[in-house]
């Protein structure tokens, strides 16, 4: 379980430091990916790790769409953005909804996983619940794209203005381990508020993914290089490189 302030009393902020409107072309990208990639057509879409549910604002244009999630306080703002969505809370390790689906997506989340035995367990929930000929789509940061950068976001809402830097650091000599630190700023008509917070997530060589999806029974499709989803939010000259996989479930 990520348990950290973004996710717990600040999952409220998301919407506004992320507008879904400004994810929408990023996330029909998504979309047009699932399309391409599936035996037959995508109806049913189960999101794994739907946070506040930015990305279903437009998946649920296209999909029937389930999203699951381990932070009830994320769940609650995605229920309130997204009512024709079914939202449950559950970990993305061990959830099972007894029902299979046309699709499956994990966009960032996963990257919070620390071991290679919490990525076995997911991939192992996908196939649980991947119809055969049915399609994963996956957005992650591979040990050899990821760089230390520092990001900072701006948004407002009314009378409230929030500004939040993020610090991603690799922690140890192996690097196997990243670091997220955050300070949000937060003004309530003027009123300043600090919050700060920690989050760690498993660092993983790109030969580590392409056996997880193997060994789990997964075709990969297509491995795309995105390099400019976060770049506008660098303070540095740096990148902010993620892979997208598409893989395909084994099967008619």
């Amino acid at each position: 379980m990520v348990d950290w302030i973004a996710y717990r009393e600040l999952a409220w902020v998301d919407p506004i430091l992320s507008p879904p409107e400004d994810d929408a072309e990023e996330t029909s990208a998504m979309v047009a990916a699932l399309n391409r990639g599936a035996k037959g057509p995508v109806k049913t879409l189960l999101h794994l790790g739907c946070g506040a549910g930015i990305n279903d604002f437009t998946f649920k244009k296209h999909f029937q769409v389930t999203g699951i999630d381990v932070n009830e306080p994320m769940l609650e703002v995605a229920r309130q953005l997204n009512p024709e969505v079914t939202y449950q809370m559950g970990d993305m390790r061990t959830v099972d909804l007894h029902q299979p689906f046309d699709a499956v997506a994990i966009p960032d989340s996963i990257m919070h996983l620390l071991t290679v035995e919490d990525l076995q367990k997911t991939m192992g929930t996908v196939c649980k619940h991947l119809r055969p000929g049915g399609v994963l789509l996956v957005v992650l940061h591979a040990r050899e794209d990821f760089q230390e950068n520092n990001f900072v976001y701006t948004g407002a809402q009314g009378e409230i203005e929030i500004t939040l830097f993020e610090n991603n650091h690799i922690v140890n000599p192996g690097g196997d381990l990243w670091e997220a630190t955050v300070v949000y700023l937060i003004r309530r008509q003027g009123k300043l508020e600090i919050h700060s917070d920690v989050c760690r997530g498993g660092l993983f060589p790109l030969a580590t993914w392409r056996s997880l999806f193997e060994q789990a029974g997964l075709e990969v499709l297509q491995e795309t290089l995105m390099d400019d989803t976060y770049d506008r939010f660098l303070m540095n000259d740096g990148q902010y490189r993620l892979r997208m996989f598409v893989c395909r479930a084994l099967g008619n």
